[in-house]
């Protein structure tokens, strides 16, 4: 069954939907979000960590280069228009979103790093120690949280947070 694409990358050729941007937590789907949000602003000095700042058509979107989303939902309180929702009673994940770890990761290629499973406060990502002395990171998609953590750390860039299950290849 073929990805489903939003609107703007159908217009920007990105058929396979790899190049998806990543909105603040807890904005639903992207044609609903895109519908709701007003591009106010107001999410991006809300978040502590500086993670949301403004997109395309000036629609917040997440840059995990700075570290990870810890869930505060102060970004949910900020935004007025209710793009963003958090509902208590539902206590529903912020999004489907889960890190994947690409094949020119260094620990794959024989260099010793680790700084990715250092910083999973899941412990999504741990390492297995191999015959030679190679430890290869073992991903577990059931507690990532999709956080973004990880991103920020990788010092060859070979971890991407998305909502594509399949293996991806560096870009």
């Amino acid at each position: 069954m073929p990805e489903v694409i939003s609107r703007m990358q159908f217009l920007s050729g990105d058929l396979n939907g790899r190049r998806a941007v990543i909105r603040p937590p807890w904005a639903g789907d992207e044609n609903s979000f895109v519908e709701q949000c007003t591009q106010c602003g107001d999410c991006i000095p809300a978040c502590p960590q500086g993670l949301i700042r403004e997109g395309r058509g000036r629609f917040p979107v997440l840059d995990f280069k700075m570290g990870g989303c810890d869930f505060c939902r102060d970004c949910v309180k900020a935004c007025k228009p209710g793009a963003l929702k958090y509902d208590p009673q539902i206590d529903s994940p912020p999004w489907n979103l889960k890190a994947h770890i690409l094949d020119s990761c260094l620990s794959l290629n024989a260099v010793v790093c680790r700084s990715c499973g250092e910083v999973c406060d899941e412990r999504a990502i741990r390492f297995e120690l191999r015959t030679g002395g190679n430890a290869l990171p073992v991903f577990n998609q059931d507690t990532c949280t999709g956080c973004g953590e990880c991103v920020s750390v990788c010092p060859n860039g070979s971890i991407r947070v998305s909502s594509n299950s399949s293996r991806e290849k560096a870009a």
